[in-house]
């Protein structure tokens, strides 16, 4: 249990640490009410709890099962909860999960760790020190303070996101040729994991605002409406960033497309230009062949050979000359169509 932590909240909302389970309970009989917070807990460290505080063995089985989405189970003595942590690393989203469990006189939250080891809500007691107002008035309080905290954590994942898709989006229009596609299939995957994720803890804090809960009293639905609105803002959020990484990938493909369209018409206009020359050529090399077996000096007589090839040589180019000037008025007709 070197991770679970144990507090009492007296009647004034004083928040004293006690040393142990027991002590907790023993403290809890004499006012206020108690708020144990186990990170990374095993089965045989949640199964006390449901003798002392009398919650479903289904509830303490969800705990230990991190494939689960938020949701909402209301029990006749308390109140079961799901919701997510999202923590933005240079590698990936890590989703985690945060447990809770309200009744009229306790709260108990179970969450896991973070990448670097240590418990989602570490330090959340500095914060509810300075709250002791607030807190007195009930666990349903406190529980809004806390998941206040992992909320605002929300964001900062999601715009951790949205720098990345800048970045992207800055790589792809200015050095195309070094952008990595993948970044975009992984941001598109980790936006539908909070999408997915928003969508839930948006239901189960419509129930808490249509007061489904019994130990969530109608002064505190009002904080609790403010966190729906939250996460309803969030949702949006990662709805817009959904479609830009659309958008980002389809100005990707578009700009290898007309990469490749450019590439295209340079080989088509290095070939045409072959072609051009080719043409101009075979007729010369007819003409050549033929005058190479001395057909010319044949009609021109033998004294008169270097009259003949001069004439050849003239012959050659006026028929180069009209191939060529041919050739680019067919061209022209050809674009003018286009």
């Amino acid at each position: 249990m070197s991770n679970s932590r144990f507090f009492h909240i007296s009647n004034s909302g004083k928040l004293d640490v006690v040393s142990s389970l027991k002590v907790a309970m023993t403290a809890s009989k004499k006012g206020g009410y108690i708020w144990l917070d186990f990170a990374k807990p095993t089965n045989a460290d949640l199964l006390p709890l449901i003798s002392l505080l009398k919650l479903h063995p289904l509830s303490i089985e969800d705990c230990t099962d991190e494939n689960q989405l938020p949701k909402i189970d209301i029990y006749e003595n308390y109140t079961f909860m799901i919701f997510n942590a999202y923590e933005f690393t240079s590698e990936a989203l890590l989703v985690s999960e945060v447990d809770v469990f309200i009744g009229s006189n306790f709260l108990v939250t179970v969450s896991g760790l973070d990448s670097v080891g240590h418990p989602i809500l570490q330090g959340i007691e500095r914060t509810i020190e300075n709250e002791t107002s607030l807190i007195q008035k009930g666990p349903a309080f406190l529980l809004h303070l806390i998941m206040d905290k992992v909320v605002d954590q929300k964001f900062l994942a999601i715009e951790a996101i949205e720098e990345s898709l800048d970045h992207d989006e800055e790589v792809i229009l200015t050095n195309l040729a070094q952008f990595d596609p993948s970044t975009l299939l992984h941001s598109r995957k980790d936006l539908l994991a909070i999408r997915k994720s928003l969508f839930h803890e948006r239901e189960v804090l419509g129930k808490i605002s249509r007061k489904d809960s019994a130990f969530i009293p109608e002064d505190a639905i009002y904080f609790y409406r403010d966190i729906h609105d939250h996460l309803s803002k969030f949702y949006e959020l990662s709805e817009t960033s959904r479609d830009l990484v659309t958008s980002l990938m389809e100005m990707y493909l578009s700009m290898i497309n007309n990469q490749m369209s450019k590439a295209a018409n340079q080989t088509n206009a290095i070939v045409r230009r072959l072609t051009l020359i080719t043409t101009i050529f075979m007729p010369l090399t007819l003409i050549s062949g033929i005058g190479g077996m001395s057909e010319y000096t044949m009609m021109t007589g033998q004294a008169n050979w270097r009259i003949a090839y001069i004439i050849l040589l003239a012959v050659m180019f006026i028929i180069a000359l009209v191939n060529y000037f041919l050739l680019k008025r067919l061209e022209r007709k050809s674009r003018d169509q286009d």
